[in-house]
């Protein structure tokens, strides 16, 4: 799949890591370091812009490594950014750990998995059908 992208960073377009990665990691596209206090958030910049077919979404997602190492996520997982927006794809990144962490011009982010997607239309019924869980919620099905 081709998707159109502008870039304005300082930094080459995202790549796949592996042949197999459904995700390309987000590079930040920043000035000077962004310092992120224990629990404090920042919409770090990417310099990308892009243009996504109709019925794709791109997901922003926490890095895997940054999450485990330091703490690092992306407090609205998934982000999603919609075909119709053009605006810099931001990253709304968060520090869930007990130390401050430093944020690199040009250090891998976060990453993206572009997603078909459908939209729904409402259809208005008085009932459901029956099913075995009903309407058992969250830990209806057990521990394992």
């Amino acid at each position: 799949m081709k998707i159109k992208v502008i870039n304005q960073s300082k930094h080459p377009l995202p790549e796949y890591q592996t042949p197999l990665s459904a995700g390309l990691d987000l590079r930040a596209n920043i000035d000077e370091a962004v310092l992120l206090k224990p629990l404090e958030r920042k919409l770090i910049g990417t310099g990308l812009f892009i243009e996504l077919p109709e019925g794709y979404e791109a997901q922003i997602r926490p890095r895997s490594g940054l999450a485990f190492k330091y703490g690092l996520s992306v407090l609205n997982t998934p982000g999603t950014v919609d075909a119709d927006y053009r605006g810099e794809v931001k990253v709304l990144l968060v520090n869930l750990s007990n130390e401050p962490f430093t944020v690199e011009d040009g250090e891998r982010i976060a990453q993206m998995v572009v997603a078909k997607h459908e939209q729904i239309h409402w259809e208005a019924v008085d009932a459901l059908s029956d099913t075995q869980r009903g309407s058992g919620g969250y830990g209806s099905t057990g521990k394992s």
